[in-house]
């Protein structure tokens, strides 16, 4: 954003648009409207399914040999050909309504200020220039730039794969699709609708693409080549029979040889495996968009799969707590539970520790909220019950500040949990209380933290 641009914040989100400027922009047609659909219709994958080249080749076979009288051959042939457009057509009519439901946007209500009102919409009534409100556990439903926060982490997992938490100062710019998981913020509403990125990744994952594999295009020109020779033969025949140099009977008998060359077969085998993988496939739950693509899974021999926000649902719940120490687990819990509801700010590891560890809000003397860059996140607690400065976050990270820093029974633990897939945060706390940041207001770790205990969090997977 410019200067003179940034100069203007105060006054834009305090205000944001009148109704009247909110019916004007809609009227010309800068409305978050995403008129999403397939590339393709039920019509166009019929015809497509009924009238592709190697069909085609077979359809002009089963026409020469039902007119040279081999009819059981020419049904056969086309029986097949009927089967196989049956299956495919199942196959990608299916495919269409699962890729019609894709979304990146779960399309929930969004906040919006509008004539100095907080307002509750659809985030279909958002319009170019809205001023928008994020707070934590809020969708981003348009692209834009944040125009004032004191701190904003967003979780842009669903867009880049990537789980680790971004901040956002003003001016730079959030993507439809991410989350607001620490902090708020204003942002204007700059690229709505078939603009935003949230709709280009959809219009990507709904598109119909088709391509041919190896053995089919192999196939289909050794087919064709032969065909031509075939119908080239045909063609010396016929003007032999004009010449008179053989008579009607040979022509037909010579005719049904010739076309005894074009390997047909072939077709209707490789016709006849696709169907077979795809019910196979079909039966174990999986979307088949197209029949050729059992022969291209049949070559795959690593598959690298994305996994934040892919296989798993971007939540967290708590496997375990592991005490150390001598610790006691139903203390641990408690303190866990008390730590996490003192904090002002949440994210999905704080969540999953509080559904499974209620507690109490204590005095907050100071909050480090965690943060992707430092990796931890802490308070200092002044209250009679709980007293110290409790820290929660990565091993790597505390393990240097803990009172003993080669705690064997630590890392064993540590190592035996992360081989098992699972997210593993270490617990700690000093009691003397002391500043949480250094004379640059940056935040730091107390010195001789005392391990109290392993906190294991599982990823949720998708059903």
């Amino acid at each position: 954003m410019q200067p003179q641009q940034l100069a203007q914040v105060p006054a834009l989100t305090s205000q944001g648009l009148s109704e009247d400027e909110v019916a004007a922009r809609r009227a010309q047609g800068l409305g978050n409207t995403m008129p999403v659909k397939t590339s393709r219709s039920y019509v166009q994958i019929a015809r497509e399914n009924i009238f592709n080249p190697i069909n085609n080749l077979l359809y002009t076979l089963g026409i020469a040999l039902a007119v040279l009288g081999k009819i059981s051959d020419a049904l056969i042939s086309v029986g097949v050909v009927s089967l196989n457009v049956t299956v495919s057509v199942i196959q990608e009519v299916r495919a269409k309504r699962t890729l019609d439901r894709i979304a990146v946007l779960t399309r929930p209500s969004t906040t919006v200020i509008r004539s100095g009102k907080e307002w509750s919409v659809d985030p279909g009534d958002i319009v170019m220039g809205d001023i928008l409100l994020v707070r934590p556990g809020d969708q981003i439903v348009v692209d834009g730039p944040v125009l004032s926060t004191n701190r904003l982490d967003v979780d842009e997992s669903l867009l880049t794969g990537e789980s680790n938490l971004i901040e956002k100062r003003p001016g730079d710019h959030l993507y439809s699709g991410s989350f607001c998981v620490n902090g708020s913020a204003y942002y204007q509403a700059e690229k709505v609708g078939a603009q935003s990125v949230a709709y280009g990744l959809t219009v990507g994952a709904r598109a119909f693409r088709r391509i041919y594999t190896p053995l089919q295009r192999e196939i289909s020109l050794i087919i064709r080549i032969i065909l031509l020779v075939a119908i080239f033969l045909e063609f010396l025949m016929a003007l032999s029979t004009l010449s008179n140099t053989i008579t009607i009977v040979e022509f037909v008998q010579r005719s049904v040889v010739i076309t005894g060359i074009v390997p047909n077969g072939l077709l209707l085998a490789i016709t006849v495996a696709y169907s077979l993988g795809a019910l196979r496939i079909v039966g174990k739950g999986a979307l088949v968009q197209q029949a050729n693509a059992i022969e291209s899974l049949s070559n795959v021999d690593v598959l690298c799969m994305d996994r934040t926000g892919s296989l798993t649902t971007n939540a967290l719940n708590l496997s375990a707590v592991l005490p150390l120490h001598g610790e006691d687990e139903a203390e641990l819990r408690r303190l866990l539970g008390d730590f996490v509801a003192s904090g002002t700010t949440g994210n999905a590891t704080s969540k999953a520790i509080g559904a499974a560890c209620p507690g109490q809000r204590r005095h907050v003397k100071e909050e480090i909220p965690f943060s992707s860059v430092h990796k931890w996140s802490g308070v200092a607690l002044d209250d009679e019950a709980m007293r110290g400065i409790y820290i929660l976050g990565a091993v790597e990270i505390l393990q240097p500040a803990l009172s003993s820093p080669e705690d064997e029974q630590l890392h064993l633990k540590v190592q035996e949990e992360s081989a098992k897939g699972l997210r593993v945060l270490l617990f700690a706390a000093v009691p003397e209380l002391e500043p949480l940041r250094d004379d640059d207001d940056k935040p730091r770790l107390p010195n001789g933290l005392v391990a109290l205990g392993l906190v294991i969090l599982r990823d949720e997977l998708r059903p």
